[in-house]
């Protein structure tokens, strides 16, 4: 494989060494239905080569085979791992083995994390939040970022070239030829940086928020930011700093979420009819009829919302099971500021609302009205019901903005 793979030169000293994964469509239940990259780079001083991150394990023929289009890998003196989770570190060990580096260096639980993983007895090197690594010419600087989106992760800053390598921030799930995101549509690039967010990062949103106020305090200048999935953003790289920013706020938006599903049809209609109401002051309303759509399209979706209704038909005294399914990741994502409400028809007990209901306020989710329940078909009077009650979430969020 030495000719198979070449590297893609990045900045002056630094190159992308990773690998594309084509296939991956599920990353720890998050639908990656566009794949991957797992992203790892080269720096070569004129002294130093450091090789950051690893690959996932199956790809490490393929990483070694780029790093060799540009270097000996045996001329690699030292190994940064800036997140130990095993797409990042899985062949870390094998890595080990071929390089034989001087150094491998982690942030104090990276030490501890990547030794547990793969009991490398004292392999590691901890390096503190702020230290600095001389390349002779030029230096790295690392940076920890604990709970960002594990307790090991941390940045490094590459100062001769303004770069900093953002592990698992600024980052998402696409697999592509392309390297860089100015050479790709806008669009692709919006949609799955918000879901990487929404799916990754959302829950620790607190902490996004104190490290890019930590990093620009730093006075770091960032001309290129490359981070462990996806792209490297290279034009206007803090525009997707920017967009972090403002996430991590959770504003609510004039943004209605409807995810339900449905057994004989009768959950459905009263979801449209819900979504009518919903719409009648111009908001945007997004149907999820969750028989079609992957609980990470729900988180996705909420990231910029103003309100979450969740629909459901009584089976077996429980809610409907694509509906539990759904409700339990996004309320580990910990989405805060929103409104919403319960609804779902039944035969003859009707827990299902109920159940909802409970885990929306168990989520900090403000219930504009007691949930609504139409008994086996509504009729036009639940249908009016409904619509009001979508009317009555679009008032409340036309009163939040």
């Amino acid at each position: 494989m030495a000719d198979a793979f070449k590297a893609v030169k990045v900045s002056d000293h630094a190159w992308w060494v990773g690998a594309i994964d084509w296939a991956v469509r599920d990353f720890h239940g998050y639908e990656t239905n566009r794949g991957s990259t797992y992203n790892a780079y080269l720096v070569k001083s004129a002294d130093k080569i450091v090789l950051m991150d690893t690959v996932k394990k199956p790809f490490f023929r393929e990483m070694l085979s780029r790093i060799s289009s540009v270097a000996d890998p045996k001329d690699i003196d030292f190994i940064v791992s800036n997140h130990s989770e095993m797409d990042h570190s899985g062949c870390l060990p094998e890595t080990i083995e071929a390089v034989k580096p001087d150094k491998v260096y982690a942030s104090v639980m990276g030490q501890k994390a990547l030794e547990e993983h793969f009991h490398l007895d004292g392999a590691i090197t901890a390096v503190k939040d702020g230290s600095t690594l001389s390349l002779g010419d030029m230096n790295l600087t690392f940076i920890e970022t604990r709970m960002i989106h594990w307790p090991d992760s941390m940045m490094t800053y590459l100062d001769k070239d303004q770069l900093l390598f953002s592990q698992d921030g600024f980052g998402m799930h696409l697999a592509t030829n392309e390297r860089f995101a100015d050479q790709l549509p806008q669009d692709v690039l919006d949609y799955e940086t918000a879901k990487y967010y929404a799916n990754i990062l959302l829950p620790f949103s607190p902490l996004i928020a104190k490290a890019i106020e930590k990093i620009k305090a730093s006075g770091l200048k960032i001309g290129i930011i490359a981070p462990d999935h996806g792209p490297i953003w290279r034009k206007d790289p803090l525009r997707i700093v920017g967009k972090y920013a403002g996430w991590t706020q959770m504003k609510p938006t004039n943004k209605t979420v409807i995810a339900y599903d449905t057994m004989w049809g009768s959950t459905d209609m009263m979801a449209r009819a819900i979504g009518e109401g919903a719409g009648s002051e111009g908001g945007d309303v997004k149907l999820l009829p969750l028989r079609g759509t992957h609980r990470s399209e729900v988180a996705t979706q909420i990231l910029d919302a103003g309100a979450l209704i969740i629909g459901s038909p009584t089976i077996n005294n429980q809610m409907f099971p694509t509906v539990a399914d759904a409700l339990t990741y996004v309320r580990g994502l910990k989405r805060m500021n929103m409104v919403g409400g319960a609804f779902g028809s039944y035969g003859w007990s009707g827990e299902a609302v109920k159940q909802i209901e409970d885990i929306l306020m168990s989520m900090k989710v403000e219930l504009v009205q007691e949930g609504l329940k139409a008994k086996y078909v509504p009729n036009d009077e639940d249908l009016k019901a409904c619509r009001a009650f979508g009317e009555a979430v679009a008032g409340k969020l036309k009163g939040l903005r």
